[in-house]
């Protein structure tokens, strides 16, 4: 869809409800479709989980929270309830995030049992209840499912990354070579403006409500941080000048031992990527660093990190098109050239300054859905515009997603700001 604007799902009838419902669930056994029993079972580190576990835990949710409204509802597998729940503590306890790599049972053939077994009763579910709160429902765990796509190919990016033959999840064609684009800032706007989700179409909870904010002076890059420019960042000593980084950071360089961002070879000249160990193309965005690797680079050249509503105000006008999941590139691309800002969308998720914390008005989701973003308010970052593991539908000026700082196996990379 690189050559495509999408529009983020949202389907209105019953049959585009079932229609997004398949084709979203497909997506997800398509992307486990290129690993082994063994790949789909093992879990990397504890923030990451085994591929079994995203298929499970997204079945799980719709059968938690649509089939399972049925006071007379009979669970597939009751003790599954437990494993597969992630962190509704409202709705029951549930297996350490650590540990799901210990579950070698039930098998992964079960858990794609388990699947059709819902997908089958949430066909019948869909045809029979037509009514508003049932295709928020749905729409909220088709967008939910499409983060836990991107998650699957992070965590096996991760997971893969640890066996010394670094083994390629799949081959990634050769990306194309367009003329270098060189770094530009574009004046942004001033003044009050709103951000926040409009009301058209899906949003997740902590997008709202559409609020008036001020913005300073500033302007912000036209493209994104590269590798030869981080590169360069490194051939100054970024990594060992502890007046570029935050006291946490620096703390964190010290007991981690980075030199480099996550996946580049010590030589900084190539990278393992979800087709294996390449080389380190020097004009596409650099990725797989952490908030405090954005903030001490920024901070290097003399500029800062945009803050989420500069980076929003800017994207807003901009249609989504870009190197999204859709496009199968698996891996950031360089910047082709073009006027205005570019690669808003895609290739990497951009650190903003912004703490990712609750909009003026914010009110959660009732229920156990409030759980959703709200309770995790505290110690994040946000970060805009999805990556080349988002989905295209799934992506919009307003989306707020967020890590803790020292995260960085997701697609994370930064966009220059400065004040005027």
């Amino acid at each position: 869809m690189e050559n495509e604007t999408a529009v983020a799902l949202a389907p209105r009838t019953t049959d585009e409800l079932l229609a997004a419902y398949q084709r979203v669930r497909q997506r997800t056994l398509d992307l486990a479709a290129p690993l082994s029993e063994e790949d789909a079972c093992v879990q990397s580190m504890p923030e990451a989980s085994p591929t079994k576990w995203h298929l499970a835990h997204t079945t799980w949710f719709f059968e938690q929270f649509l089939l399972g409204r049925d006071a007379d509802y009979e669970p597939v597998n009751a003790g599954w309830h437990f494993l597969f729940n992630s962190y509704y503590q409202s709705v029951g306890p549930m297996h350490a995030r650590p540990n799901r790599g210990l579950l070698t049972r039930p098998s992964l053939a079960q858990v794609r049992e388990y699947r059709a077994i819902v997908d089958s009763r949430m066909a019948d579910l869909v045809a029979q209840r037509d009514d508003d709160d049932t295709r928020a429902r749905v729409t909220l765990g088709l967008h939910h499912e499409q983060q836990h796509q991107e998650l699957i190919l992070t965590d096996i990016k991760h997971l893969l990354a640890r066996n010394p033959l670094e083994p390629a999840y799949r081959d990634i064609a050769p990306a194309p070579v367009p003329a270098a684009v060189p770094m530009t800032f574009i004046e942004g706007a001033a003044g009050i403006h709103e951000i926040g989700h409009d009301g058209h179409g899906f949003a997740f909870d902590c997008e709202t409500p559409r609020h008036r904010t001020l913005l300073q002076p500033h302007a912000i890059a036209n493209r994104p941080v590269t590798n030869g420019e981080f590169r360069d960042f490194i051939a100054d000593g970024g990594y060992e000048t502890s007046t570029l980084w935050l006291s946490d950071g620096w703390d964190t360089v010290c007991a981690q031992g980075w030199k480099h961002p996550l996946y580049w070879a010590d030589d900084l000249q190539s990278a393992f990527t979800l087709g294996g160990r390449r080389e380190l193309d020097p004009r596409a965005p650099v990725t797989h660093i952490s908030y405090y690797e954005a903030d001490a680079f920024a901070r290097w050249a003399g500029m800062r990190l945009p803050t989420e509503a500069e980076w929003e105000c800017l994207a807003a006008p901009q249609p989504v098109r870009g190197n999204l999941a859709d496009s199968g590139a698996l891996q950031p691309r360089p910047a082709v050239p073009g006027d205005g800002p570019l690669q808003l969308w895609g290739d990497v998720w951009e650190w903003t300054g912004s703490p990712y914390l609750s909009y003026p008005g914010y009110r959660p989701l009732p229920g156990a859905l409030g759980e959703y973003n709200g309770k995790f308010m505290c110690g994040q970052f946000v970060l805009r515009g999805g990556s080349v593991a988002t989905p295209a539908d799934h992506i919009r000026a307003s989306y707020r997603n967020f890590f803790a700082p020292p995260d960085r196996w997701q697609f994370t990379g930064l966009r220059l700001a400065r004040d005027l």
